[in-house]
């Protein structure tokens, strides 16, 4: 009880009665209220001026006065509950508003519904079993929960990942603000990285845990404090020069709505920062007749502040008191459930917004303004609204957007840290990465289409990154691991996408196209030159011309042979097999013509074929052949094609492999398909692609992961893989990938050379199937004319038939006479003897 006493004897008591002031005129009193505020701080200053002011009002406009209790809880939870007994047993209090926080909250609450108080809580958040476990508490404030939302829209702006959040140890509400920030943030595709829970007493060990968060990159902090803890964190981060430009600081409507309150040295700590707050009304008339008194009464009672604005607390307070005067006003009752009903049912427009429970709460805010830090004070750059998005102005003409770039120039997340990038200076592939040291520089320089193509993606990343290349000596699973173990960020270079790599790393999207391919030499199509001649034509082509040449003859001889058994070659006698032979002779002269084009062609142009067209053909002459890649390549070529392990060489670079196919070594070789490309650019008069592609992988980026195409490797949940996927996308799309691999291969291009794959100098049967048809056709109509005569004709048309083989009859009949006469008068001259005979003959 003396510890009690001791207490009480330090609370600051104010007792204000509004209106008349006399004591024997207290019966005029039109109710009695409480307040439990914490004078000592900014926020508690301006809750009782505006509730003095509230009251005040009400005195002049209805004549009716209230009687204002205000104790200072110093915010102090314990303080808070004595101060609460005092006013309900000793002043009789009807209502009370407050405390600010809800540790202070609690108790209170559980006072004044043991004593049927309604308790109008000015608490930002007040969980929904409280107010289930105590009926006459109250939130009088609207939830200020919805700024998460927004917070979590302006890292979606920027496309950042590492966000941090720094909150209060001890507060209450630091869980529901984890909870709704968190799942915010997964909404636009990022998470919390870092929580840092700050001590609610002032610590000199802050610097320590500030230092924790600047291993991260692309740095985005979320501060969620009370004013002292705030000032002192910006303060130390300041000092840690984690302040500059690059970090981006968001700060919560706890600290953001107290900045208007804050002098020209503060404000210098502070630059830059973005802020979310709440937002009131201020055009309306009753808010700008508020302001001007709110100044003016202010500067009076608290002199020693910089700035006498009030703020969004000073109206959370002026409307709690406008309800509970409200209330008291239309009922007689001395409070409890008849006047707690009262409050419930009110509905007006206040400083702060709509006034009307729900729930025994307020509706929660929507709106909030954004704000930034410049120079000796800050701006309302715009506002936010749940469900529309980001506005310079706020009312039915506004214009959203979903970013809050466009507000204005606001400052961009940089990663500040530079990150370290691997690279191999033992690629397999000089042009996709090549480390050149050179004696006259300290560092070595780094060229190649990866090198470029990682730039490229810099470009196109929506935020800074700065970066440098170190050479790693070691095997590209070395490198990888280095990733696991964080000396490196992220590997660049000719790194195959492999599965057993993924344990380690996270790899982009490949950039070169996946698989695996064979390289063998070429030979002469024109080798043997003594079959040369047999090469225009395939040899279907040549079977089917000798049949049809066969088959032509035999047609003719069976036509012939009635009218000259002996066949001496002289003329053909039937029409039958002169239209046959006709037609023959045309698709001979085509067939002849074109034959003598493809040899002359041949003997021109010298063509090549692979030496091995098959898998098959390799591993039915037991052959040796190279593998020109990592140990998967050799792998999946025992495992998948089936080749001994004795029978596969490996070589240390693209030369060596030249000179093993050219001395026959090896009868083929294996590459990465990016490799090959390169290869043969380079060798493409000596060797040649040859069998399928085996879509096996490929190059990529190693961000702490990998597969089979080339990529680019970053650790495992690298926040950056999403990002540079997406630029990696947009740089092939729009050519510059493929400007880049062609800058390489122009200078190492051959032209002249045929890829037999894709031409063939031997013709088909499918060239010439119409002229065979034809001449086939024609000589098989001959035939079945000869064999079927008029017996075989329909009855129709025998009349006709005979008829015209009488005449056919006929005339061969005179041509005979004809023929026997001219050969008598060549043998005997009409002078001769023999003259009788031929008139005997005729």
């Amino acid at each position: 009880m003396h510890r009690f006493a001791f207490l009480l004897g330090f609370i600051n008591i104010q007792i204000i009665l509004i209106g008349n002031t006399a004591a024997d005129k207290s019966s005029d009193v039109k109710g009695i209220i409480g307040a439990i505020l914490d004078c000592s701080s900014r926020i508690g200053q301006e809750q009782a001026v505006a509730m003095k002011m509230t009251l005040e009002d009400f005195y002049h406009y209805s004549n009716q006065s209230f009687s204002l209790y205000i104790r200072n809880s110093e915010g102090d939870p314990l303080q808070a509950a004595l101060a609460a007994r005092d006013l309900i047993d000793k002043q009789k209090v009807q209502a009370i508003i407050g405390p600010q926080t809800w540790e202070e909250t609690s108790l209170v609450a559980d006072i004044c519904s043991q004593k049927s108080i309604p308790l109008l809580s000015l608490a930002d958040a007040t969980p929904e079993w409280a107010m289930e476990k105590w009926h006459f508490l109250l939130q009088a404030s609207p939830s200020q929960i919805m700024q998460m939302k927004a917070i979590a829209e302006i890292v979606k702006s920027w496309k950042s990942y590492n966000v941090s959040i720094i909150y209060e140890d001890g507060d209450s509400s630091s869980l529901e603000v984890l909870s709704q920030l968190s799942g915010a943030l997964k909404e636009v595709g990022t998470e919390l990285i870092n929580i840092l829970a700050v001590p609610p007493l002032i610590s000199s060990s802050l610097s320590q845990k500030l230092e924790k968060l600047r291993e991260g990159h692309c740095r985005v902090f979320i501060v969620h404090l009370s004013l002292p803890l705030a000032l002192h964190l910006f303060e130390t981060a300041n000092k840690m020069n984690m302040m500059e430009e690059g970090n981006v600081w968001i700060t919560t409507s706890t600290f953001t709505n107290l900045v208007h309150s804050l002098n020209a040295p503060t404000i210098s700590n502070i630059q830059g920062i973005i802020g979310v707050k709440s937002y009131i009304r201020n055009q309306s008339h009753q808010y700008e007749n508020f302001y001007h008194r709110f100044r003016k009464k202010f500067s009076s009672q608290h002199f020693e502040e910089f700035n006498y604005e009030p703020g969004i607390f000073a109206a959370y307070a002026h409307d709690a008191a406008r309800t509970v005067a409200q209330a008291m006003r239309e009922t007689n009752q001395t409070g409890g459930p008849v006047l707690l009903d009262k409050i419930l049912i009110s509905n007006f427009t206040g400083l702060s917004g709509k006034i009307q429970f729900n729930d025994h709460k307020i509706a929660p805010a929507h709106t909030f303004q954004i704000i930034d830090v410049i120079g000796k004070s800050y701006r309302e750059i715009g506002f936010w609204s749940d469900g529309l998005g980001f506005s310079k102005t706020y009312g039915r003409n506004a214009s959203y957007s979903s970013s809050v770039k466009e507000l204005g120039k606001v400052v961009n997340p940089i990663c500040a840290k530079r990150l370290r990038i691997g690279v191999p200076s033992y690629a397999t592939f000089k042009p996709y990465v090549d480390v050149i040291q050179d004696d006259s520089q300290s560092a070595p320089s780094f060229k190649g289409i990866a090198i470029d193509l990682f730039k490229e993606i810099v470009k196109q990343l929506p935020y800074h990154l700065e970066y440098d290349f170190f050479a790693f000596n070691g095997t590209h699973d070395e490198l990888v691991k280095q990733i696991y173990w964080k000396k490196y960020d992220a590997a660049v270079g000719d790194v195959t996408i492999e599965s057993a790599r993924y344990e380690y790393a996270s790899f982009t999207q490949p950039y070169t196209d996946p698989g695996m391919v064979m390289i063998v030499p070429v030979q002469s199509e024109t080798g043997n030159r003594a079959w040369l001649f047999m090469k225009p034509f395939t040899k279907l082509m040549w079977i089917l011309i000798l049949v049809i040449i066969i088959y032509n003859g035999f047609v003719v001889w069976m036509i012939e042979r009635n009218h000259r058994p002996e066949l001496r070659g002289d003329k053909l006698r039937s029409n039958l097999s002169r239209v046959a032979m006709v037609v023959w002779l045309f698709v001979a002269l085509i067939i002849t013509q074109t034959y003598t084009a493809s040899l002359t062609s041949m003997l021109t142009v010298e063509r090549f074929e692979p030496t091995v067209d098959s898998i098959q053909q390799l591993q039915n002459s037991n052959a040796m052949v190279g593998c020109y890649g990592g140990t998967y390549m050799k792998r999946y070529i025992q495992e998948a094609l089936d080749f001994n392990a004795e029978n596969i060489k490996q070589y240390d670079s693209p030369q060596n492999y030249n000179d093993a196919l050219r001395k026959k070594e090896i009868a083929a070789a294996f590459f990465d398909a990016p490799a090959a490309k390169f290869f043969l650019a380079k060798n493409c008069k000596e060797f040649v692609q040859a069998g399928p592609t085996y879509k096996i992988g490929g190059y990529a980026f190693v961000l702490l992961q990998q597969f089979f195409h080339f990529s680019l490797v970053f650790p495992k949940g690298s926040p950056l893989l999403d990002d540079v996927n997406k630029a990696l996308l947009n740089i092939s799309e729009s050519g510059i990938l493929r400007n880049l691999e062609n800058s390489v291969l122009e200078s190492e291009e051959c032209k002249d050379i045929v890829d037999p794959g894709k031409e063939t100098s031997s013709l088909s049967p499918g060239s010439f199937m119409v002229l065979f048809i034809l001449t086939g056709g024609t000589s098989t109509t001959a035939l079945l004319i000869y064999i079927f005569p008029v017996n075989y004709l329909c009855h129709g048309h025998r009349t006709v038939w005979c008829l015209m083989m009488a005449v056919i009859k006929r005339w061969r009949s005179q041509k005979r006479l004809f023929l026997r006469r001219a050969q008598i008068v060549a043998e005997y001259p009409l002078n001769s003897p023999n003259n009788s005979n031929l008139t005997t003959l005729a």
